[in-house]
């Protein structure tokens, strides 16, 4: 974004809000803008260029200072802050609402004062006949994992889960001290000290089968950190391989399941999809459970296991006892 495009809603916004605080200091006005004080004495300067036509004495916009503050003497007009526009508060107010039905993230009372003062901002700005909703659906048998783990969080006791790990394909059984839980990239996870990986590891809810909350309390490791998502939940890890996937319609749950690199669109609902993977067995196994709607790109070791595997499976078909 350019400076001048930067400049101008900050001039705009720079008005209503001195007005609020008569006597602000100019660090504090910095500190709320983002910008350094030197470019904020630069906005103040030519904010005493502007107002009303005429731009003589009583039209320009009055700036008072007294040492290192700031006071408006003469709004010219300005003292009414940025609107949101229709679009802008829909935006907010899905996100919001989205937030707020997604318990055990944050705090959901807060986000109901957000929601409802923005809503109250608007005003006429949001089109008659249109109603901002979201409604989040899950399985029951989510809901209730979701419950349990809240539960174990909130009074800080271990948990037992049965955990479906899709990388290895397999389930198993540990004993988790939970720390948090969390919401990222559109999933829902828990975060927790795992006591047989003896690390802190992330569980998406959608693959915890069971979950029990035991009467131990919640015991992690003065070490233990929390994960850092600030740049994403999975980074890339050079020892994985990558296969590049052609996936029909109905293969495109793969790139919502799995962690993926990349998805680009091919029409009609066609994509290519790049995922990391560690197990060359587990991969093909993959993508032989999707059967024709799936075609390897790369690597050529993944497609020649993948038939190699098909072989083997028709091999011992055709050794079955008829029936």
């Amino acid at each position: 974004m350019s400076a001048s495009s930067e400049r101008v809603p900050r001039l705009l916004a720079l008005v209503p809000y001195l007005l609020a605080r008569p006597g602000i200091p100019l660090r504090e006005v910095a500190e709320d803008f983002e910008v350094p004080e030197k470019q904020l004495r630069k906005d103040l300067e030519l904010l005493w260029m502007c107002g009303l036509p005429g731009y003589g004495p009583g039209d320009l916009i009055d700036l008072s200072f007294e040492g290192d503050t700031v006071t408006v003497g003469f709004d010219a007009g300005m003292s009414r802050p940025l609107r949101l526009t229709a679009a802008e508060a829909t935006s907010l107010l899905v996100a919001l609402r989205a937030l707020s039905d997604t318990p055990g993230m944050l705090d959901a009372e807060a986000v109901q004062r957000a929601v409802a003062k923005i809503e109250a901002a608007v005003g006429q700005a949001q089109p008659a006949g249109v109603t901002v909703g979201l409604a989040i659906r899950e399985a029951p048998e989510t809901a209730q994992v979701r419950d349990s783990l809240q539960d174990g969080v909130r009074r800080e006791r271990a948990l037992r889960l049965r955990y479906y790990t899709p990388s290895r394909d397999e389930i198993t059984d540990r004993v988790v001290d939970p720390l948090r839980m969390l919401l990222v990239e559109g999933y829902s996870y828990l975060e927790a000290w795992c006591r047989q990986a003896d690390g802190v590891r992330l569980f998406r809810l959608d693959r915890i089968d069971e979950v029990e909350v035991l009467e131990e309390r919640a015991a992690p490791p003065p070490h233990a950190r929390l994960t850092d998502t600030s740049e994403g939940l999975f980074q890339p890890d050079p020892s994985q391989r990558i296969a590049v996937l052609v996936v029909e319609p109905d293969a495109r749950w793969v790139s919502e399941y799995y962690p993926v690199e990349d998805v680009i669109e091919l029409g009609r609902g066609r994509a290519r999809v790049m995922m990391r993977y560690t197990d060359l067995s587990w991969m093909a196994r993959l993508t032989l459970g999707l059967g024709g709607d799936v075609r390897v790109e790369h690597p050529a070791e993944l497609a020649d296991e993948v038939v190699r595997q098909a072989t083997e499976a028709l091999r011992r078909v055709e050794h079955l006892p008829a029936t």
